[in-house]
């Protein structure tokens, strides 16, 4: 088997508070820049960015805070970040195989005690119901018992029904997504905007399942600050909520533009569209734009994009050399 490709992480948009995030010259990058790193040479696996900071972890453990919020912390799994707090996930202090869950004020540079703490013990393999004892946790906010997560604002600690086999979520401005383990979606919380994709604008209390996707399995799940998104395991996009700055990718009467959509064949190209006013979509200017556009950085330096971390205003997005064919 060939060696993993010589991969790199690049930032853009805002970074009026120093943020790593590129060349950082000035309040915004308007095109994808190689990650300007707090500390060089970090093995960065993760990165969480919230609107004045951002968190990257490495490979070893290590976590660094760049922008409003500065310090670093080693012995940490993962962290999240959000204006109120930066939670981490550290390996518990006993010998078990426990994790503590922590949320620390982003100005402590992580240094005395954390504001709060919890025990996470790992949910016992199950070998019934969908996935078995194979459904993994993803990252923070889902925590390893996979029938938790933490929260930005307290309690920290939420439970999840034990029926729900959680396999991703991720939090909007004020509502949640959930991928269960068979490939299924729900939603709740607030729905002024249409995010929770019922039909109505009314708010839920509790996860409940998406009707208008029963049938079609989901890969993946992302939710932004008030709208909504799935992409199928076939591939197909779909988008749903706020479209006020052209994010679910249909014509809306704010935006006049008359380029044409560039589309391409490749694998692993990224798209960008909605609000660009810090650069944040990489097309080197800050349009908005409600139709989706490849970032043709990647492609003119023959780079092929993994994973992508958008943040209230900025983006970072790891990718790797292309395969010389």
């Amino acid at each position: 088997m060939a060696g993993e490709r010589t991969g790199a992480w690049f930032g853009f948009g805002f970074c009026g508070f120093g943020q790593a995030l590129g060349s950082g010259c000035g309040n915004q990058v308007l095109s994808p820049e190689p990650l300007r790193a707090p500390g060089a040479g970090l093995d960065i696996c993760r990165v969480s960015a919230s609107w004045s900071y951002t968190a990257f972890v490495t490979g070893g453990g290590q976590v660094e805070l760049s922008g409003s919020a500065r310090g670093a912390a080693g012995g940490c799994k993962d962290a999240w970040a959000s204006e109120a707090f930066l939670v981490v996930l550290r390996p518990g202090p006993g010998s078990g195989p426990g994790a503590e869950l922590q949320a620390w004020a982003p100005g402590s540079a992580l240094r005395g005690e954390p504001l709060w703490a919890q025990t996470v013990v790992p949910e016992a393999e199950r070998k019934d119901g969908p996935g078995g004892g194979e459904t993994q946790a993803g990252p923070l906010p889902l925590l390893p018992c996979t029938c938790a997560y933490v929260s930005p604002r307290p309690p920290f600690y939420r439970p999840l029904a034990p029926t729900l086999r959680a396999r991703r979520l991720e939090l909007g401005a004020e509502h949640a997504l959930l991928l269960d383990a068979a490939g299924q979606v729900f939603s709740w919380g607030g729905g002024r905007h249409g995010q929770l994709g019922h039909g109505t604008l009314e708010a839920e209390p509790e996860p409940r399942l998406l009707e208008a996707l029963q049938g079609l399995s989901m890969a993946e799940v992302a939710a932004g600050g008030w709208h909504s998104v799935c992409v199928s395991e076939t591939g197909d996009i779909y988008i749903w909520g706020w479209n006020e700055s052209g994010q679910l990718a249909l014509p809306t009467r704010s935006l006049v533009e008359d380029g044409e959509t560039v589309t391409g064949e490749g694998t692993g190209e990224l798209y960008t569209w909605g609000w660009g006013k810090y650069g944040q979509l990489g097309h080197k200017d800050t349009t908005s734009l409600d139709r989706p556009c490849r970032v043709d950085y990647f492609v003119d330096k023959q780079l092929q994009v993994r994973t992508v971390s958008c943040g209230p205003w900025n983006t970072y997005v790891y990718a790797v050399e292309k395969e010389k064919s």
